[in-house]
């Protein structure tokens, strides 16, 4: 639905965008993450049409967005990061100026502003004046006018920023809600928001995708063995040694008063650990699962000097480097 090839943006000798090459098929939820600096959202300017590559390609629905832009970008709906509104109009006259930009007729744009009016719950603040009302609206407004000319393909950048925990809630069961009719890429920096909402991740850093999959295949491929965590009453002399003997069992580390136990991938050794912990007379407190996170994967793949972000703010004041 929409593809980016080998996309690359400099600022003089500096490279922000580097060689960035993805997809986004129908119906996927793709969640584009990475640290300040990494080159999100200078990538999201370039898929929607607002920057223009040093190199590279953008099509959506199979069209060019630099060789026929105007086809390209009407499949397109786009939430920047800070959204432009006009704040003396009321919500309706805004939605009503958007979709005569456009280009809907008088009876298309109302019939447009209805949905998109019923789809973000603005029906209580259709009449209000922008200028009025919280930020948690204004993001809905935003989303709203993304979706009048009702288009395959939302492109959202941080769509949740600034929101307090009420409001993100909202906003996030409106994208889920989206993102069941059509195609959603969304920058954030936001890890749990990834987890909930993604199909699939891309992690952006220093201007390069550096891993892409599932969240789940994200974690078994990139944070090492999994690990079982044990809590013993009295914290016995020579359990670590007994635990480290267990077939399967690659490693153990003493953590917050209990172990940590690394095995191999694919094996389970919990009933070798409850049989251990008896033969030694030992009382069990605890024995879970140590899951990975995203944030394990997201430190582990962005370490990097923050000299480089501060760099590329300095060069580009008036076209945001910075993600």
């Amino acid at each position: 639905m929409i593809e980016a090839q080998n996309l690359i943006r400099r600022y003089g000798d500096f490279t922000a965008v580097d060689g960035i090459s993805f997809s986004v098929g129908e119906g996927e939820i793709v969640g584009m993450l990475g640290p300040n600096g990494a080159g999100k959202t200078t990538t999201i300017r370039m898929l929607t049409g607002f920057l223009p590559p040093t190199s590279g390609k953008v099509t959506v629905a199979g069209k060019d967005l630099f060789e026929s832009p105007r086809e390209a970008r009407r499949q397109v709906g786009y939430l920047p990061e800070n959204v432009a509104l006009y704040n003396e109009m009321r919500v309706e006259e805004y939605l009503a100026y958007r979709a005569r930009l456009e280009g809907l007729s008088r009876a298309e744009g109302r019939e447009a502003i209805g949905m998109a009016v019923d789809r973000c719950l603005l029906t209580d603040v259709r009449r209000q004046i922008i200028g009025t009302l919280s930020k948690g609206y204004r993001q809905r407004v935003g989303l709203a006018t993304a979706i009048l000319h009702r288009p395959r393909v939302l492109v959202l950048d941080e769509p949740t920023v600034g929101l307090d925990p009420k409001q993100i809630i909202a906003i996030r069961e409106l994208i889920r809600e989206l993102g069941r009719e059509q195609t959603l890429l969304l920058s954030t920096h936001i890890l749990p928001e990834v987890e909930l909402l993604c199909d699939r991740v891309m992690i952006i850093d220093s201007g390069r995708i550096v891993a892409e999959g599932t969240p789940e295949s994200l974690r078994e491929s990139w944070v090492g063995n999994p690990g079982l965590r044990i809590m013993l009453k009295g914290e016995p002399e020579g359990a670590a040694e007994a635990l480290a003997q267990i077939e399967g069992v690659v490693g153990v580390r003493v953590e917050n008063g209990g172990f940590v136990l690394e095995h191999g991938p694919g094996t389970d050794v919990r009933e070798q650990v409850f049989r251990t912990v008896v033969e030694g007379g030992w009382v069990l407190l605890e024995l879970a699962r140590e899951r990975a996170t995203l944030e394990d994967v997201f430190v582990r793949l962005t370490t990097r000097d923050t000299a480089a972000a501060v760099e590329a703010d300095s060069l580009a004041p008036h076209e945001e480097v910075t993600a």
